[in-house]
């Protein structure tokens, strides 16, 4: 097996994190498409655009995204390579493949709720 450079804890911590809540899931899954102003990204979710801007905060602080002004509107673009360390990560554990994210949305939950006090 090739050794390999384990990524940093507290940055695989954040994509994970990042990655864990539908929302912000969905809202990469928009991005794939093409780079989107904030207010068509909150268009689709019935919440308010300051729910929206705050999972878009997580998403930057996890680099998933980036965000710029363009005249007046600020800009969401995808960040692809931000997810590489991760998928590296998961691509370790070959027992689990294919990962079905569903089943490890539930396992990031578990384990984010018993490290909480």
């Amino acid at each position: 097996m090739p050794s390999m450079t384990p990524p940093s804890a507290p940055a695989l911590d954040q994509v994970f994190m990042a990655l864990a809540d539908p929302t912000r899931r969905a809202i990469l899954a928009m991005l794939l498409e093409d780079d989107m102003a904030v207010t068509d990204v909150a268009a689709p979710f019935s919440m308010s655009l300051a729910a929206i801007s705050k999972h878009l905060g997580v998403l930057v602080e996890a680099g998933l995204i980036s965000q710029e002004k363009r005249g007046r509107l600020k800009w969401c673009k995808l960040e692809p390579d931000a997810l590489r360390d991760a998928s590296v990560w998961m691509q370790a554990f070959g027992q689990f493949e294919p990962i079905h994210l569903d089943a490890f949305e539930r396992f990031l939950a578990q384990e984010l709720g018993a490290s909480e006090p």
